[in-house]
Formats: structure tokens, C-alpha cells, sequence
């Protein structure tokens, strides 16, 4: 039988989602718990690999297994294993056809900037941190331009294995709760790295270092030397892996953590 699961996870003290030699990632904590209840060995497809220190408030996973449990035990019994900064929130059965990573029609990450002058101390390492004051409103002219099917190579990691570099982002806002400032994006899938590089063009523009037609010239360039480093994994959530009704899976609203995209 197939299982999926809806998971969060603090990502602080891990080495990314993907396993590793050394075992400090995600999924050979969740894999190890995983194979403690089924009583054989566990290996679990991912909507999407997070990256060190991303976090995640809605992660969705499948694996086979050919022991039957309760719905209960796959989320309460795995928990049980688990660090305490990983929790299963959700499980359920689904045909053999469905698939966490190829049956998703869309991924959403949520990116929370702590703009002060001082660095963090109670959310450190759950928020990312600008202390120069940023315009909210270039940001999010530079923000709209990004929306819609575009080559995304300027804002693509180096090393990212994707076979193209075009992406559709359907959704992209800039908000500002006091402080925080939060960023919503939603596109077919992503790029390694795409979100927390367009966070840092967004930043250079916020801070006045470039207009927003800024983000034109690097969708034309399609070359990632052009564009703003890398930003901070610590405010980086994956807040969402929607797929189409009829396979029955939770939508992240069901899980209320958040509320109009900030944090409660």
C-alpha cells in the first residue's frame, strides 16, 4: 500500500532534507521512525527537497510499505520516534499512481524578514534579518514582475540539476506586520535556491541599490552572476504542496499555524 504524509519540521539542525552519509538529514529521521513502526525498512519520496535551515510548516512525503497500521499510528506511533522538531501531522492512503514530487500542481513558500536595526535573539534562526529600512512598495513593483512563466536561470543556484530553467510563479506578495516583513510565493515548482535569490534581489531593491526594472534586465541577462547573493536560509518555509482535490490530501489551510500569511 502507498501512504502519504503531511510533516513539519524546524529545519535549524539539519543538514537538509536530502539523506546523507553522516545522517543528519530530515529524511533519514523521518525514514528511521518511519521503519520503527512498520517493522521494515522505510524510504520516502519528497514533494520537493528543502535546503540546511529551511524550515518547513506543511511538507508532503510517500512511501510503500506491506504493513498495515492505523492512520493513527503512521502520525501519532511515528511521532513517537521522532525529534521534537519534526512532527507528522497528517497521514492517509492513496493509490499506487499518486506521487508527493510528480502529482503536485504547485508549491508555496512563505519568507519572513525581520527589519530592525538589531539582529534577532528570540527568533534567531527563524527569521532572516535586513537592518537597513526597506521600501515595501518598490519591492513589491519589482515583486509583480516576476509573476508569470519566465527563464529563471539568473536566480538558479550553480550547481541546480533542473533540465530547464523556466518556471511559472502564480503568485508573488509583500506584506509588512510591524517589523516583519513576509513574502508569499507560489509557482509550479521552484529552482535550487530560486526563492531565497529573488529574496535577495527583492532586498537590494527594498534598500535602494537598484529600481524595480531591476528584475527585467536579470530575467533578460538569464545569467546568475548579475543578480544579488544568495539570502539567508533562517526565514525560508515550504508552506504548502497543493495537488489536484481528487486525490483527497489536506490543503495547508487545514493547519491553521499561520494566518493571513504571518506567523500567529
Amino acid at each position: 500500500m502507498r501512504i502519504v504524509l503531511v510533516l513539519e519540521y524546524d529545519g535549524s539542525n539539519y543538514c537538509g532534507w536530502q539523506s546523507q552519509s553522516e545522517s543528519c538529514a530530515i529524511q533519514d529521521a523521518v525514514e528511521k521512525a518511519l521503519s520503527a513502526i512498520a517493522k521494515e525498512d522505510i524510504r520516502i519520496v519528497t514533494a520537493g527537497r528543502t535546503d540546511a535551515g529551511v524550515h518547513a510548516f506543511y511538507q508532503v512525503v510517500h512511501f510503500d510499505t506491506l504493513t498495515s497500521r492505523p492512520l493513527s499510528a503512521w502520525v501519532r506511533g511515528v511521532n513517537a520516534f521522532l525529534p521534537e522538531d519534526i512532527s507528522i501531522l497528517w497521514a492517509g492512503e492513496v493509490p499506487d499512481d499518486f506521487h508527493a514530487r510528480y502529482s503536485a500542481v504547485e508549491r508555496r513558500y512563505l519568507y519572513f524578514l525581520l527589519n530592525q536595526s538589531a539582529r534577532p535573539g528570540v527568533h534567531h534562526n527563524k527569521v532572516g534579518w535586513f537592518h537597513v529600512p526597506l521600501e515595501l512598495e518598490t519591492m513589491q513593483a519589482a515583486g509583480k514582475l516576476l509573476v508569470g512563466e519566465h527563464d529563471f536561470s539568473s536566480f538558479r543556484a550553480a550547481e541546480c540539476q533542473a533540465k530547464s530553467p523556466v518556471r511559472t510563479i502564480t503568485h508573488l506578495n509583500i506584506v509588512r506586520q510591524g517589523n516583519l516583513v513576509v513574502f508569499d510565493l507560489r509557482a509550479n515548482s521552484f529552482l535550487h535556491h530560486m526563492v531565497r535569490n529573488i529574496i535577495g534581489c527583492l532586498v537590494y531593491i527594498g534598500k535602494g541599490k537598484y529600481s524595480a526594472d531591476w528584475i527585467d534586465e536579470l530575467l533578460q541577462h538569464k545569467n546568475r552572476t548579475f543578480a544579488a547573493p544568495t539570502f539567508s536560509a533562517a526565514g525560508l518555509y515550504l508552506a504548502g504542496v497543493r495537488y489536484d482535490p481528487s486525490w483527497l490530501i489536506p490543503e495547508f489551510s487545514d493547519f491553521p499555524i499561520i494566518s493571513n500569511g504571518v506567523l500567529r
